[in-house]
């Protein structure tokens, strides 16, 4: 199956993230699931998920997406996962893989410009729609070449088109919170028992210091050690 990769890296009796297995969604239309966690592991990233064939096609995108046509962001093609995946925001518990804190930053519907998608993937070009609370509009994701020789660890490059939906605006400092929950990546972690203090540098700044956030406290306990 595409996602034993996914499966061998992680112990469910230990992490809440979904083991898999139940059937895609129907979305109608012609689109898929599509879904950005916002993922605070031994560094920050933004992981982008594009339903096809069952499984959610993964790329880790270090800086997060831009609106900016002229930005290329570069994306790390990653393990498939499954598509329960798109609805999971929690933390991954330390000492497993990816131990950290998930947020769901974005999630919607995507539409291939080409029906083969696989044609695409093979291709290395993947143009499509995003119909997202966050990103919307033209999107393209290119493969860039001299990264690697494994095609399930390939460098991509993810690129905004210039639409009506294309902007300047740092969608990453702007829009920072879950749409799921509209909590913060410091939330999370203290909800879930995780690194709070951590997750709260994943946060822009100014967006969760009111009192008693793990950003105001790991402020508060810096102060003391001055």
């Amino acid at each position: 199956m595409k996602i034993d990769e996914y499966r061998k890296k992680r112990n469910f009796g230990v992490t809440p993230e979904p083991r898999g297995g139940g059937k895609a969604q129907k979305t109608g239309n012609g689109s898929f699931i599509y879904a950005v966690q916002k993922h605070m592991a031994s560094h920050l990233h933004y992981d982008f998920r594009l339903e096809w064939r069952g499984v959610l096609l993964s790329w880790a995108v270090p800086k997060g997406p831009s609106l900016d046509p002229s930005v290329k962001r570069l994306a790390m093609q990653t393990e498939d996962h499954p598509v329960e995946y798109a609805d999971f925001e929690g933390v991954i518990p330390a000492g497993q893989y990816g131990a950290g804190t998930v947020m769901l930053w974005d999630r919607g519907t995507w539409q291939p410009e080409s029906p083969d998608v696989d044609a695409s993937l093979q291709a290395g070009e993947i143009k499509f729609t995003l119909q997202g609370r966050k990103l919307q509009g033209a999107w393209v994701l290119v493969r860039t070449r001299g990264f690697g020789s494994n095609p399930g660890r390939s460098a991509w490059l993810l690129i905004k088109h210039r639409d009506q939906y294309a902007s300047t605006k740092d969608m990453t400092q702007e829009e920072p919170r879950s749409v799921a929950s509209q909590r913060l990546l410091a939330d999370i972690a203290r909800d879930g028992g995780g690194d709070a203090e951590k997750a709260s540098m994943g946060d822009p700044a100014g967006k969760g210091n009111r009192p008693g956030s793990a950003k105001s406290l790991h402020a508060v306990r810096r102060k003391r050690t001055l």
